[in-house]
């Protein structure tokens, strides 16, 4: 009995076994983007993951004005789903007024089905920064390495 063995004669049978499916994204548009040229015109969001002095780990939430470079929110939890997400991208709107589009890297959580039901009634374009392209969200990672190197890397956090 070694797997492969059994492997040979399952092959050899064509036995195959079922080929299980990866997990189902929702996919948005992936298009060249013009700069902001104006404050809304462009959002973007992006992760930073962390530590409490516990072991457990929490993640925030970063969003950003890519024109003004302005940090809109930065949202602390232990779970940020695609739901949350939503949330804050809504009390931030009532705040401030829509953008013309947020921009995102492929997190799950920003690929959910959750923020395209979001985006498709509020009218806010959402294009994803092409895999392996991070200097198409330049400034949020700047902002997420100063946030790490300034602040996260210097705390020592109990509780949230």
């Amino acid at each position: 009995g070694d797997p492969k063995g059994l492997f040979r004669i399952y092959r050899g049978e064509r036995l195959m076994g079922r080929k299980r499916g990866g997990r189902k994204r929702a996919l948005g548009t992936r298009a060249p983007m013009a700069g902001p040229k104006l404050p809304d015109d462009r959002w973007s969001r992006d992760f930073v993951s962390e530590q409490l002095a516990g072991g457990r780990r929490f993640r925030i939430l970063a969003i950003f004005d890519d024109c003004t470079r302005e940090c809109l929110a930065a949202v602390a939890d232990t779970l940020l789903s695609g739901g949350r997400v939503a949330r804050e991208l809504d009390r931030l709107i009532a705040l401030r007024g829509k953008p013309k589009m947020i921009v995102s890297d492929n997190g799950t959580e920003l690929t959910s089905n959750a923020i395209l039901g979001w985006s498709d009634p509020t009218q806010v374009g959402w294009p994803y920064i092409a895999p392996g392209k991070p200097m198409q969200n330049a400034f949020g990672d700047s902002f997420n390495v100063g946030l790490r190197y300034e602040f996260l890397n210097e705390t020592r956090f109990t509780s949230l």
